[in-house]
């Protein structure tokens, strides 16, 4: 398997290389809430209400920011703002300059890897509709 990640500018990648950097994790579709003095992101347990919160996968992929306007697309011209994703995220430590992590599917081949890892959502997260104040479900897991 050509491990493209490592030879390529997160620029020079085809747009199904790009999107194969994603590990499922699920915690870029956590609401996030920012301090309007620091600036600091707080993650929630809360799910975006695409999320299937059983998969950590979007139900609604192709469709995701039209039935959500404020879903954020990722772009290699963006990677300068990655801050916000969880530090565990392909996209950040690349633009980072770090590596993969080995339980990253690219890395050992297996997509199933991420939840046994722990660092996936899959399990952790409750639906934004059975949420009255994104406050009180702020988290902090150590993948964050």
């Amino acid at each position: 398997m050509s491990r493209f990640w490592e030879t390529k500018k997160l620029s020079e990648m085809t747009h199904a290389e790009w999107e194969s950097l994603c590990d499922g994790c699920g915690k870029c579709c956590l609401h996030k809430l920012q301090d309007e003095d620091s600036g600091e992101i707080a993650f929630t347990n809360v799910a975006c209400r695409l999320l299937n919160t059983g998969t950590a996968r979007c139900t609604d992929y192709p469709r995701r920011r039209i039935r959500v306007p404020d879903c954020v697309r990722l772009t290699a011209k963006g990677a300068h703002t990655f801050a916000w994703l969880p530090r565990t995220c392909a996209y950040r430590l690349l633009a980072e300059g770090k590596p993969l992590p080995e339980w990253h599917y690219l890395v050992c081949g297996d997509p199933e890897a991420v939840h046994r890892a722990g660092v996936s959502v899959k399990g952790r997260c409750v639906g934004e509709d059975t949420v009255i104040d994104l406050e009180d479900h702020v988290v902090e897991w150590d993948d964050l």
